[in-house]
This record gives C-alpha cells, structure tokens and sequence, in this order.
C-alpha cells in the first residue's frame, strides 16, 4: 500500500490522502474515527482495497445532502477540493452511485443515532423557555389544500 493511499480498517494518519480536513469542513465535524467504527459496526467495510473507501463514500454522501442541488461530480469536487495537486480518484456518477449503493444505508443510520442530540445543553442559559427545549425549523414550507379538515 503506497503512502497516499486511503487507509483501510484503521483510524487515518497523516499521510493519507483522505486524512482529516483534507475532505472539507465535514471531517472536522465528523470525527474520521468514529465514521470509521461505524462503518465497521455496521459491517459497510470494503472487503478489497477500493479508490473509494467506505469511509470516503460516508462523507460523499453527507456532502450530497449539503450540496442538494449539486451533481454527483460536483460535490465530488467540492469534497475532494482540499487536496490541491494530490493525485485521488476521478470517479464518475456511475462509479459514485455504485460505491453509494454497496455502503448501503445502515452506517448512515447509525451515524445519526450516535450523533442525533440536543445541541444546547440543558445548564445554557435560554436554550429553554418555560420548561421546554427551544428549537429551530429549517423553514421547509408545504402547501396544503384549504380543507376545514386540515385546521
């Protein structure tokens, strides 16, 4: 295994080309660690050393649902952006697709089960009001047909 390769089964080091901060902001809120403990958990590993990890597909798809809007190929160059004149793989979206699909979902799934929590801790002042827990709406609107059913 070459030194710019990606790391398989263990925790990232320098060297690697996938290291952490390397694959952009998600890195360093997600620990690479623990993606891979989940990934291992769940038993998402690759059996044979891949140009796309397990634990490089799990931040790919986190940065698709950052980037919603964004193709398959650009949020590949978004992640990978970081590398600067570092030689990674240039997959295309069939490619991208395929490694999404072998991940599956149970690592994903996982992922937010450990992370999934309260932000603010319950000490904070004004993270409560009135005993209940402030909380914050994306601003997702739906239209719904005028029905007295619905008021």
């Amino acid at each position: 295994m070459s030194q710019q390769s990606a790391s398989v089964g263990r925790c990232p080091t320098p060297l690697d080309v996938y290291a952490p901060g390397h694959l952009g902001e998600l890195t360093q809120i997600i620990d690479p660690c623990l993606v891979d403990a989940v990934v291992a958990e769940t038993a998402a590993q690759e059996q044979r050393l891949r140009l796309l990890p397990a634990r490089v597909v799990v931040y790919f798809v986190l940065a698709l649902a950052v980037f919603e809007r964004v193709s398959y190929a650009g949020v590949w160059a978004k992640l990978t952006a970081g590398l600067g004149k570092v030689v990674t793989a240039c997959p295309c979206a069939s490619s991208l697709s395929r490694a999404r699909r072998r991940l599956g979902t149970a690592p994903l799934h996982r992922l937010f089960e450990v992370l999934a929590c309260p932000v603010a801790p319950p000490a904070r002042r004004g993270s409560f009001y009135r005993g209940r827990r402030l909380v914050a709406l994306d601003g997702t609107t739906q239209c719904v047909p005028d029905d007295p059913a619905v008021t």
